[in-house]
């Protein structure tokens, strides 16, 4: 697959099989022999794809190389820290670019590190994951989490450019293949029928017809945030899911050892948040049936205890969505057809999660 070049205001995001070539390319124009280039890995890249842009080209062999754990447990202060004091005490400049090298955890918490050290260094976004390829590389969100709280810290900041190379994908176990649908699932819902609809057709181990919607999702998500790059209107859209999801994936760090993926928690979230479409915004009974039992189909089922259900509500308190001390969500009118700001009462954010709880029960 020949590279793509989706053009943004800011930046643009390289797609395809030739993008690590345009990648050198781009790092030479940019770098001079003066200038440093950072790594940013956790375990799994530097075992499974650095090696690949390392033996390219001899101006890598220079780089310095940051190491994280993976997980996003691992995406709070004394992690960005970590990144700070490496770079300080690898010499970093201005002038230095920090390549955020794998999953959305650590290109939202490259980001944040890149754009705080010395008031903002440049940095590059090559997504490993399906899940970082389709969202957490694009639209300049980066963050940490605070006690558990996703993303309860972080700015807006663009990197200079985004390299997302399909090959990754082969690395990945299908846990990880199958989070990262999530958010190719929610683009569907939230602005384009056809897309979701072809969507279920796609297989999980069918990786040359995932390789082919990535490009969907990157053009509905980049189309979305250049309308919107802050998240002031337009933008909201694509947090369909993410309320509840957020909460779930909050609780499960917190309570369990083996915690849910970002995606595997926006994937209930959008059932969650399909049933109060239906309840309070103009979602048909058949869509919501449609919506439920194709996730259900595709991703783990959560067994939680229903009396663990108003402990997940109390996480919502803390949502940075939330107004004037309501519940804002993203809702769908229709699939393919979403809508912001809708305050919803308590009573149904716990029927929406009863609703799973009981989908999931009767799934057997």
């Amino acid at each position: 697959m020949t590279s793509k070049i989706i053009n943004t205001k800011d930046y643009n995001i390289y797609f395809g099989g030739n993008s690590l070539t345009e990648f050198e390319k781009f790092i030479f124009k940019e770098i001079n022999n003066k200038q440093k280039l950072f790594f940013l890995v956790d375990e799994n890249t530097k075992n499974h794809c650095l090696s690949v842009l390392l033996r390219k080209n001899k101006i890598f062999e220079n780089a310095g190389i940051i190491n994280i754990k993976s997980g996003e447990e691992n995406k709070n202060l004394n992690t960005v820290n970590l990144i700070w004091e490496q770079l300080a005490e690898q010499n970093a400049e201005r002038s230095s670019i920090l390549i955020n090298f794998g999953g959305g955890v650590i290109s939202d918490i490259g980001g944040f590190a890149a754009s705080t050290f010395k008031r903002g260094i440049r940095f590059i976004n090559i997504p490993t994951t399906l899940l970082a390829m389709v969202d957490a590389t694009i639209g300049g969100k980066t963050g940490i989490d605070l006690q558990n709280l996703k993303n309860l810290v972080g700015l807006f900041s663009n990197p200079i450019a985004v390299f997302v190379f399909p090959g990754f994908l082969k690395t990945l176990e299908k846990r990880q293949i199958t989070a990262g649908l999530a958010e190719m699932i929610k683009h569907g819902l939230i602005s384009d029928k056809n897309y979701f609809e072809k969507l279920k057709s796609c297989r999980i181990n069918n990786i040359d017809a995932i390789e082919k919607a990535i490009l969907s999702s990157i053009k509905i998500k980049n189309k979305i945030t250049e309308i919107d790059p802050f998240e002031k209107g337009e933008r909201k859209k694509l947090n369909f899911g993410h309320t509840i999801g957020h909460a779930l994936e909050s609780w499960s760090l917190k309570n369990e050892t083996s915690p849910l993926l970002h995606g595997e928690a926006v994937a209930i979230g959008m059932i969650c948040e399909s049933y109060i479409s239906e309840k309070i915004s103009t979602l048909s009974k058949s869509e919501l049936d449609e919506i439920t039992n194709y996730l259900l189909s595709v991703f783990p089922h959560f067994k939680i205890k229903k009396n663990h259900i108003h402990e997940i509500v109390k996480i919502i308190y803390h949502d940075k969505k939330n107004n004037a001390g309501k519940f804002n969500f993203s809702l769908l009118k229709s699939i393919g057809n979403a809508e912001i700001n809708h305050d919803c009462e308590i009573n149904i954010i716990e029927d929406s999660i009863k609703y799973y709880l009981d989908k999931i029960s009767s799934d057997r």
